[in-house]
């Protein structure tokens, strides 16, 4: 069973937390497919090209059908001449990877717990910078430290949020921005306890 690691006002180790049993059970392809998914929708989707139907121009018969001893020619736009369509090149394409919400849930949990098996997820009752300084910010990192961090409070105030936002390797949202991908990208997770509460 993975504990997670429950730190006291200070941000200091103040006990364990233990995750559900059933998380161990988890498989991680729950995770990749999650993933996969999530990268997918990142997609730009902006590559287009012009076929021949889409390139202007070509509205008269170049030459006339029979005499010439060539082939026909139809139109000045057809993807064999200079300034005529592409063929096969790449359109508009959805990328969309479907995931089922068990899914989501599954993989979420399968994170959270491969972080705990790490020593690397945290338990706060309160992440708020009420100064609103990096300075102050820059202390919970220090005293969590971990080569980056993913923070999860319930809800933003401003400014916890000045106080964070310019802090390198450190990403603070709020609970209803919480995914898989975000958990397994970072090294450690800080997340206040209000939340993990309604994970498990």
């Amino acid at each position: 069973m993975s504990k997670v690691v429950v730190l006291n006002d200070n941000f200091e180790a103040n006990g364990e937390l233990a995750l559900p049993e059933n998380f161990e059970a988890i498989n991680a392809h729950n995770l990749y497919l999650y993933v996969k998914s999530y990268l997918a929708s990142l997609r730009a989707n902006t590559a287009r090209v012009k076929n021949r139907s889409a390139v202007s121009g070509g509205g008269k018969k170049p030459k006339a059908q029979k005499g010439s001893g060539a082939a026909r020619w139809g139109s000045k736009r057809s993807p064999l001449f200079v300034g005529g369509g592409q063929v096969f090149g790449p359109t508009k394409r959805n990328y969309k990877q479907k995931i089922n919400k068990k899914q989501k849930v599954l993989a979420l949990n399968y994170a959270l717990n491969a972080q705990a098996k790490r020593d690397a997820l945290f338990v706060v009752d309160s992440v708020k910078v009420e100064s609103g300084k990096t300075k102050d910010a820059m202390a919970i990192v220090n005293k969590v430290n971990k080569r980056d961090l993913l923070i999860v409070v319930e809800n933003f105030d401003d400014n916890t949020y000045l106080a964070f936002r310019n802090i390198k390797n450190c990403y603070v949202i709020e609970k209803s921005e919480l995914n898989a991908y975000l958990v397994a990208a970072y090294h450690s997770v800080l997340i206040e306890k209000a939340v993990i509460d309604s994970l498990i």
